[in-house]
């Protein structure tokens, strides 16, 4: 890189970041986030549990509601359990619904994860609950989305919520602060490839 390059690069840095530092100096709200992750690729769940460790790091609690998993013996269950007072995971569900094959049971399950869940909304000792395949649950309709919406936005003020899961209903979608939806362009299962610990479990 030639000295007159070097010094077109610092011109345009120092212009992107005047730019960037104008936009920041307005952002000066905080508040509790409504956060879904959905969408058809994979990641929801782990983007989710991403955002939980940063609040363990900065010692504040988070609660994990898991709507769909509850048997299967997890790595992030593990994990989490392992934070002591600042993590509470509670896997509550059956597993997916075609393996239940019985609706009163899935919907008695939902409805016992969403008492914890809503609890778990209510307590301002959270910084983060996090509804794990919430959206699936909504999808079926084993919860009420209006009943589950009422809860999300009567809840302390610093609390955030993420909800994740395929197919979110569009009134979450419209309700929430930030909404991202992961998309599929490729997967290993589809090469006959089976779900492995440390990527999926």
């Amino acid at each position: 890189m030639t000295d007159i390059d070097e010094a077109r690069h610092r011109e345009k840095m120092a212009k992107k970041k005047a730019a960037r530092d104008r936009i920041m100096a307005g952002k000066t709200d905080e508040k509790g986030l409504l956060i879904v992750h959905t969408g058809a690729g994979k990641g929801k769940s782990t983007a989710a549990f991403g955002m939980a460790l940063r609040c363990v790091g900065h010692g504040m609690k988070v609660g994990v509601v898991q709507f769909i998993k509850g048997a299967w013996d997890t790595a992030e269950r593990r994990m989490f359990e392992s934070f002591g007072d600042l993590a509470q995971f509670r896997a509550m569900g059956e597993g997916f619904t075609w393996e239940t094959q019985d609706k009163a049971r899935d919907v008695a399950a939902a409805e016992a994860a969403w008492a914890t869940a809503r609890d778990m909304i209510a307590d301002d000792a959270y910084r983060m609950v996090i509804l794990d395949e919430l959206n699936v649950v909504l999808r079926y309709g084993y919860l009420d989305v209006d009943r589950v919406l009422d809860a999300i936005d009567a809840r302390p003020a610093g609390t955030h919520v993420v909800v994740t899961g395929r197919n979110a209903p569009e009134t979450l979608i419209e309700r929430a602060d930030l909404v991202t939806e992961m998309k599929l362009l490729k997967h290993p299962f589809k090469s006959g490839i089976k779900a492995q610990p440390g990527v999926e479990f």
